[in-house]
């Protein structure tokens, strides 16, 4: 199960964009928890933490506390709107997670044994095809990451859902054995190029065009 972080926030009175404006030069991040059949809360949180968390790997999954003065609430972040110019967080939307809810989550994937994979010895690639994997699961039991081991991988091998650990008691939200990650084998294209090169035929360099006989007087 996914760890839970804690964060402080503050309770907004107002709703708007001139609200959410004015939070933000007090300098604050403004956001909103909605869902679990109740009103939407509003809130203003302290930028360094979102940074903090935003920065984190993972933090699409990762379960936070959010502690308002009142009853703490468990939430996910569902969506961080940026500054087009700084790039930095002036949004967040929190969903409230309840008990015994099915929610759908991503979750990171931890690739290891990278080190002892005959293909990637052996010059392959890792060909990444999902980082993190969208699945069904219970609000309070949200797995902190799925793991892949690369240990046994050769050329054209993968990693599929079924090998993944860590997936017990979610269901993946796309219903088939998809593929994770392959191991692709060395690029031939310059090999294949060069050989070519040697292979052609050497071009004969171009006659000078034949002189028209002088003319005699």
């Amino acid at each position: 199960m996914a760890n839970v972080v804690t964060i402080g926030a503050e309770t907004r009175a107002r709703a708007g964009k001139g609200a959410a404006r004015a939070t933000r030069r007090a300098g604050k991040v403004p956001g909103v928890i909605y869902g679990g059949k109740q009103e939407p809360s509003l809130i203003a949180l302290e930028p360094r933490e979102v940074l903090r968390e935003l920065h984190r790997a993972g933090w699409q999954s990762r379960l936070y506390e959010l502690n308002t003065g009142g009853e703490p609430v468990r939430a996910l972040i569902r969506g961080v709107q940026f500054h087009p110019v700084t790039d930095n967080p002036i949004h967040v939307d929190f969903q409230r997670l309840i008990a015994g809810e099915r929610i759908k989550v991503q979750v990171p994937v931890h690739f290891e044994n990278d080190g002892i994979s005959p293909g990637l010895k052996r010059g392959g690639v890792l060909n990444v095809v999902r980082h993190a994997v969208e699945v069904y699961c219970d609000a309070d039991g949200i797995p902190d990451q799925f793991t892949a081991d690369l240990g046994p991988l050769d050329f054209n091998d993968n990693v599929r859902w079924h090998d993944l650990r860590g997936t017990e008691n979610v269901r993946a939200v796309i219903d088939r054995d998809f593929v994770i990650a392959t191991v692709v084998p060395p690029t031939k294209v310059e090999e294949a190029a060069a050989v070519a090169a040697v292979a052609a035929p050497v071009a004969a360099p171009a006659k000078a065009p034949a002189k028209a006989p002088a003319k005699r007087g």
